[in-house]
């Protein structure tokens, strides 16, 4: 509950939560923490480990509890998208759900994983008639291009380990009826960026087993969403060709502040929460 000043009722504080399978190492709670005392909220943050099985009670608890929402972190994505009462078109679109927003009617399921993205693109390049190639057809990449098919990109072309995965995903942007063309690279040894792509994304469903992209070039945008402390190999291969890189702190920045405005309704400073996000992974 809020007051006329701003700051919630110490009687009875709004609870936001992350369910995690593992839930010991993700920064949610360490940056939501840090983002609340500028907001002026008094909130509290709860990280939890839930197992998949236990999900759908979980869900039950939020809402029993009247907890605000939770974040969820990737191991849980897809398994949330029937558990929840309704799902945003973006979480449609992904067939997962990153975080749980309570509302009058139930939970409702959003994805922000391409928000967060097209976000940090849009702070080095225009997306609007950008051709794109993105690299991976999971949820992540399913989002990503939603967020950038939406957004006015003239073309979006999609590799991923599973040649029916990319072609599912290409089928389903071909259904939203936009201006852009879509396509799938075959994978290989190496991934040939196309001469014709300004910006490359790579959204890897499994740490460690992408292959290396071939082409790099110093007139690309790469954005690598691996959140490590140290240079991806992705990030570290487009910074030696010359490249502008995004990388996965930025856009899990990105992300963190749209989360963050969703369940609060208030933005929050992206500076601070990138030097917050640094201080947890160097701890």
């Amino acid at each position: 509950m809020v007051s006329d000043g701003g700051m919630t009722s110490p009687a009875l504080q709004d609870i936001v939560a992350l369910l995690g399978c593992p839930a010991a190492g993700n920064p949610a709670q360490y940056l939501f923490e840090r983002a609340f005392a500028p907001a002026s909220i008094d909130w509290r943050f709860l990280t939890v480990d839930v197992s998949q099985e236990q999900l759908a009670m979980a869900f039950g608890g939020v809402l029993a509890m009247g907890f605000r929402g939770c974040l969820l972190s990737a191991a849980h994505e897809v398994a949330a998208a029937p558990l929840v009462g309704s799902l945003s078109p973006a979480a449609t679109f992904a067939g997962a759900v990153s975080l749980v927003e309570r509302q009058a009617n139930g939970l409702v399921g959003h994805m922000t994983d391409g928000r967060g993205i097209a976000e940090a693109l849009r702070s080095h390049t225009p997306l609007s008639g950008a051709r794109v190639l993105i690299a991976g057809a999971g949820p992540g990449g399913r989002a990503a291009a939603l967020e950038l098919a939406l957004s006015g990109v003239a073309e979006i072309v999609v590799a991923d380990r599973s040649a029916e995965a990319a072609l599912a995903l290409v089928e389903a942007l071909r259904g939203l009826e936009t201006a852009a063309e879509f396509s799938v690279l075959p994978t290989d040894a190496a991934l040939e960026v196309p001469q014709r792509v300004g910006i490359v994304i790579s959204v890897p469903g499994l740490p460690g087993t992408w292959p290396a992209f071939a082409g790099l070039r110093s007139d690309l945008v790469v954005a690598d969403t691996a959140l490590v402390e140290q240079p991806s190999a992705v990030v570290t291969a487009a910074r030696k060709a010359g490249a502008c890189v995004i990388d996965g702190l930025e856009i899990h920045v990105a992300k963190t502040a749209i989360d963050f405005l969703v369940l609060t309704g208030m933005e929050t400073d992206p500076d601070m929460l990138r030097e917050a996000l640094e201080e947890f992974l160097s701890a």
